[in-house]
């Protein structure tokens, strides 16, 4: 930045053709812009002026030398001008991560009209249920589902996350209605993952141990088993919102759901000099999803 800096006084000094003149411009002493030009010409090794009492003037190394600098500086100038456009136009590449199963049901569907509502910008979508290095892997923002109260990271809650028990009615009619959390030891039970649904109710947090038949690590499969008639599983709304409205899915002991602490954040690694395009796509999400959700629409999860 100092060899940069130095560049600005050279030019400043041609333009003005008077070091102290330059010097005013810059808010710089004389004695200053005298030793930045020198400072200059002693890294170069090299004249570029030549100092009279009355004039300055340039040698031929210094009039070949400003006219390479004059375009140097021009181009600074130039990106300086394209970076600050930037930052107020929504354009380029924005790169989003997100949960599989939700990205495919609530980002991917509406990135149509957010494509269309700016025409400069292209969305890369990577769609994984590992939480990613943000900045390491290069993305400008990222979508969890997670508690996020001790988190690092800077995150704009999106949405609420209501995890509930459900089953279809198939199943219930099978093996009725559980009337306790100790009543689940004698239903089928279905969870992907760890073996433990952590609830909270009228008491407080509460464990449950979950046994089941069925061992998969994909979200999907356990959706597809309980719509099947398979058992009782723990489900976000946003899964199978659309389900308990239809009927094809019921609620099974409402007193009890997940934590309220998870909720469907947007995250991203610093507030400043955020990007419009990022602030864009969040701003776009919080008005798509609202203080209720679509997926929660009609279903009393309040």
């Amino acid at each position: 930045m100092d060899k940069l800096g130095d560049l600005d006084v050279f030019a400043r000094i041609v333009a003005a053709r008077s070091m102290s003149a330059a010097g005013r411009e810059l808010g710089l002493s004389p004695a200053v812009v005298s030793k930045r030009m020198r400072r200059l010409e002693e890294r170069l090794g090299v004249r570029l002026l030549q100092r009279t009492t009355r004039q300055l003037a340039l040698t031929e190394v210094g009039r070949g030398f400003h006219e390479r600098v004059a375009a140097i500086l021009a181009a600074v100038e130039e990106a300086e001008a394209w970076a600050m456009s930037g930052s107020a136009e929504v354009r380029g590449l924005l790169r989003v991560s997100a949960p599989t199963s939700f990205g495919r049901m609530h980002v991917a569907p509406h990135l149509v009209r957010f494509l269309e509502a700016n025409p400069k910008l292209e969305v890369e979508l990577v769609l994984s249920d590992a939480f990613v290095d943000i900045v390491g892997e290069g993305f400008d923002v990222a979508v969890r589902i997670a508690d996020l109260t001790d988190s690092s990271l800077i995150a704009r809650k999106l949405a609420p996350n209501h995890r509930i028990l459900v089953a279809s009615p198939s199943y219930l009619a099978a093996h009725g209605l559980p009337a306790s959390l100790d009543d689940l030891a004698r239903h089928t039970l279905l969870v992907h993952g760890g073996g433990e649904w952590r609830l909270e109710g009228p008491d407080g947090p509460v464990s449950v141990k979950v046994t089941t038949p069925l061992r998969t690590n994909s979200s999907e499969v356990v959706r597809e088993a309980v719509l099947a008639g398979a058992g009782i599983a723990l489900r976000s709304t946003w899964d199978v919102g659309p389900e308990l409205q239809s009927g094809k899915l019921a609620r099974v002991l409402p007193a009890y759901r997940s934590s309220p602490r998870v909720a469907v954040h947007a995250v991203y690694p610093s507030r400043r000099h955020l990007e419009q395009k990022t602030r864009a796509f969040v701003a776009f999400l919080v008005e798509l999803y609202g203080e209720t959700p679509y997926w929660d629409a009609g279903l009393g999860m309040g």
